[in-house]
């Protein structure tokens, strides 16, 4: 099969297309034939050799995480068939979605619904997964109550856009000028010009903060909530930053994977409660500069792959 992938650790120009061998379905396993595959920063921290566990690592290693495809092999005990169409996050940990390929647990991937593409699918499912685990189930957000949504052009933070809006919460974001009106479309009440105002000065009295950003942003994220209000993060690390107040929580979304989950980004998109993000499309052979651009962080939407 085809592949980007890497055999050492560095910048964009360590990723390499070609040929890798075919992955092969285990016990409860199927084999997807990828269709799209996306870019998360995950992806470039990854190649960047920033996670602990990398130490450990054998190559050649093919990046990605999130992808959409049609079953093509299954495993003894796998409850899918061949044929059916489905979208989902690799687990916890693992690599491997920018191929043609790959080998899955069945249990972490759901049937994919008819009217949505595979690109589409495959740019709402890392995106929807982390956007739910945080915003619903982490920090518990609820009907009336405020969320900042720092960074909302992005793929994560504009689905949590339209996913606190469906819970009916009132909804700020940040975002840069050329994406203010973006982000507006998606459902946000305020949208904030980072550019042009700190949102410190003009946000209070959160009830929740969900920052994608990172950095100064998320220490500064604190200042805006209300006296027991809660924050998410996703951008700073395996903790969350600690608050330089104490009558606030820092939390860190653990953002687990499951067939559940990816029904549930299923039934949202069915419902209309979320649409797909702004897409830019790149083949596989051009992921260095797919990353070059999300290691930038000057885009809005998702990045994906059209591997088919």
């Amino acid at each position: 099969m085809k592949a980007a992938y890497i055999e050492q650790f560095g910048g964009p120009e360590v990723l390499q297309y070609g040929d890798l061998p075919d992955p092969v379905a285990g016990p409860g396993e199927v084999v997807v034939d990828v269709h799209a595959a996306t870019v998360n920063a995950a992806d470039w921290k990854f190649r960047g050799g920033e996670y602990g566990r990398h130490s450990n690592v054998k190559f050649p290693q093919i990046p990605g995480r999130d992808f959409s495809g049609v079953v093509s092999a299954v495993g003894d005990g796998a409850d899918l068939k061949v044929g059916d169409a489905v979208f989902g996050v690799l687990g916890a940990g693992k690599e491997g979605t920018y191929c043609e390929k790959i080998a899955i647990p069945a249990a972490l991937v759901a049937k994919k619904p008819d009217g949505l593409s595979h690109i589409n699918a495959a740019a709402l499912a890392l995106t929807g997964l982390t956007a739910i685990n945080s915003v619903e189930d982490t920090l518990k957000l609820q009907r009336g109550e405020t969320i900042l949504i720092q960074g909302g052009a992005g793929g994560v933070a504009g689905f949590a856009i339209q996913f606190g809006k469906y819970l009916g919460a009132r909804v700020i974001s940040t975002c840069s000028a050329a994406n203010v009106d973006y982000v507006r479309s998606l459902g946000a009440d305020q949208v904030i010009d980072y550019n042009a105002e700190n949102f410190t000065r003009v946000v209070s009295g959160c009830d929740a903060v969900f920052d994608t950003v990172g950095g100064d942003v998320a220490k500064q994220s604190y200042a805006v909530l209300k006296p027991g209000g809660r924050a998410a993060f996703i951008a700073s690390g395996a903790e969350a930053p600690k608050p330089d107040r104490s009558d606030v929580t820092g939390l860190r979304p653990p953002v687990p994977r499951s067939r559940k989950a990816m029904e549930r980004i299923a039934e949202l998109y069915v419902a209309g409660a979320v649409k797909p993000p702004e897409v830019k499309l790149y083949k596989l052979s051009q992921a260095a500069d797919a990353h070059r651009l999300s290691q930038a962080r000057h885009f809005r939407g998702k990045l994906v792959f059209q591997v088919r």
